[in-house]
């Protein structure tokens, strides 16, 4: 880009000489035909003097004095005469050398033309740019030395970009046309997520708050059912983490009758399954089911709590009904109905079914 507004340059310079030259040339040639003029008056001086030298030959009288003075001025003008006639001829070789010049300048510009054409045409074929599209994108740099090495640089981070895709643009455009149709998918998705964390938002709060209200009837059942299946004590559900009730672990304390408060996993094993079967009856007492199956979940009671326990299930016989499966004595006492299984024969088994004071086959 540097080389062409340099070529510029040189070309409106030339053009400037030229035209001084040709100004030059013009008075020149303005001079050289008021020369002319000044010759063509002289020698019709010279002829008028030449008249009169004939008529003072014919005359024959005394102007020999004058005729030699006419000749003489006719020397002095025949010399001026020549000088003039060696300006023109000088004048004439200045307006030759000049053209020659002009020639020469003529010939420099249309290889400077051509040169422009050819550089241009190669901006089209390799960037596909015209000449006004690069003024856009000129920069000013250094020197030609650090142009050529920039643009070496650039050829060889094209080189290794590899082959031109000739469908990019349509794969752009069809790129184009999912990225915008996934940009829309996005928002309403985005809209619906923000919905849907409103609705959560609210639905957590429901359930926090319903929890909490659950949570502090079981823990008054709990506390009840515990007094009554222990003779006294009291017993207590505590969360651990009250600033996240929904995830928080819960710590069960109690305190049978005649210990201190503890936790639960300080209590025996009868102890333990005791307080779990009250908490048990503590949540059936707040939401009554109307099935409940127990797999020996008073095992490891004593004999004096394995009653006190079938005569609490007895108390919630009249909204549930409860199916146990049991080893112990005092629940089967306690049951309505048993049901067991029996081998009369070697590897025949049967199923019996007992009504308390009943015996069914």
């Amino acid at each position: 880009m540097e080389s062409i507004e340099g070529v510029k340059e040189t070309l409106e310079r030339l053009e400037n000489e030229k035209n001084g030259l040709v100004k030059g040339i013009e008075r020149k040639r303005v001079e050289k035909t008021r020369n002319e003029q000044e010759i063509k008056s002289l020698e019709e001086k010279n002829e008028g003097l030449d008249k009169l030298i004939k008529k003072y030959e014919e005359e024959k009288s005394g102007k020999t004095f004058e005729i030699d003075r006419i000749t003489e001025e006719k020397k002095i003008r025949e010399e001026e005469s020549a000088g003039i006639i060696d300006q023109i001829t000088e004048i004439n070789k200045n307006i030759l050398l000049l053209q020659e010049e002009h020639s020469r300048i003529e010939v420099k510009k249309a290889r400077l033309e051509s040169e422009m054409e050819s550089i241009q045409n190669r901006m089209w074929d390799e960037y596909e740019l015209t000449y006004t599209n690069a003024l856009e994108l000129k920069k000013d740099i250094g020197s030609i030395t650090q142009a050529q090495k920039r643009i070496t640089e650039l050829r060889n981070e094209i080189k290794e970009l590899g082959p031109v895709n000739v469908t990019a643009i349509d794969e752009y455009i069809k790129t184009k046309e999912r990225f915008e149709f996934m940009s829309a998918q996005k928002n309403d998705m985005e809209q619906a997520e923000e919905k849907l964390q409103k609705v959560i938002n609210e639905m957590v709060s429901i359930m926090k708050r319903q929890f909490m209200e659950q949570f502090k009837l079981i823990n008054e059942n709990f506390n009840m059912v515990f007094k009554e299946l222990f003779d006294g004590g009291r017993a207590e559900l505590i969360l651990v983490d009250k600033e996240n009730i929904l995830e928080s672990g819960i710590e069960i304390e109690v305190q049978p009758p005649g210990k201190k408060l503890q936790n639960l996993m300080l209590l025996s094993g009868g102890e333990r399954a005791f307080t779990a079967i009250a908490l048990l009856f503590a949540i059936l007492r707040l939401n009554p089911t109307p099935f409940c199956v127990l797999d020996e979940i008073e095992a490891a009671l004593d004999d004096a709590n394995v009653y006190k326990f079938a005569q609490y299930l007895k108390k919630y016989s009249n909204v549930t009904q409860f199916a146990v499966i049991t080893h112990r004595k005092g629940t089967m006492e306690a049951a309505d109905t048993l049901y067991g299984v029996t081998m009369q024969e070697h590897g025949v088994s049967k199923v019996v079914s007992l009504k308390m004071g009943e015996k069914v086959g």
